[in-house]
């Protein structure tokens, strides 16, 4: 047999002269992987929220099939609409949507590991009174008369069961103190958490 013919036994597509397979496109397993690929991007901008899904460049029927996708809660339906997302995503280039999940996604791990940072110093502060010395050289800007009494108003209010609102005043002012002053909400500032 001759290896043209065996080409053509495996059928490997149109063959030129020489009986060299022609590259004929992506095979069928490439597009399929291209399509998920496009579906799980069309996944992951569904999952942002609607602010922020309007502030990314996208056609505007990707936007509202989007937004259309987040109000669907029935299964098979909301099926139905992430396949018309992949399918519109396939007309729009991906990677400035990516490029925009990835920021998204940046700040917000940024965001957790500031926040936990805060709540650990809070929680030395709420611990021991030493923490002020370490405080003062870390922030020789600091407060520190107003820290002490925010922890001493935060120490009395768990004795005495109240809300505890000098121990979030105190987590704000330490956010401030090592972030700098929070003019208004802005995606970046971090919230004390409830």
């Amino acid at each position: 047999m001759l290896p043209a013919e065996l080409a053509k036994n495996a059928s490997v597509g149109p063959l030129d002269e020489d009986g060299v397979p022609i590259y004929d496109g992506p095979s069928k397993t490439q597009l399929k992987r291209e399509s998920a690929a496009l579906q799980n991007l069309g996944a992951a901008l569904v999952e942002l929220p609607a602010d922020r899904l309007k502030k990314i460049d996208m056609p505007e029927n990707l936007l509202v099939a989007l937004l259309d996708t987040q109000r669907i809660h029935a299964h098979g339906a909301r099926k139905r609409q992430m396949q018309l997302v992949g399918k519109l995503m396939r007309g729009v280039d991906p990677v400035p949507l990516q490029e925009a999940i990835d920021v998204v996604k940046g700040i917000s791990a940024q965001a957790k590991a500031g926040q936990q940072r805060l709540e650990k110093l809070r929680q030395r502060i709420m611990a021991s009174d030493g923490e002020f010395a370490n405080l003062a050289n870390d922030f020789p800007q600091a407060d520190l008369q107003q820290l002490r009494q925010l922890r001493r108003n935060a120490l009395k209010e768990i004795e005495q069961s109240k809300p505890p609102r000098a121990y979030r005043e105190l987590f704000r002012q330490l956010r401030d103190l090592v972030e700098g002053p929070q003019v208004g909400a802005g995606d970046t500032a971090i919230d004390e958490p409830e």
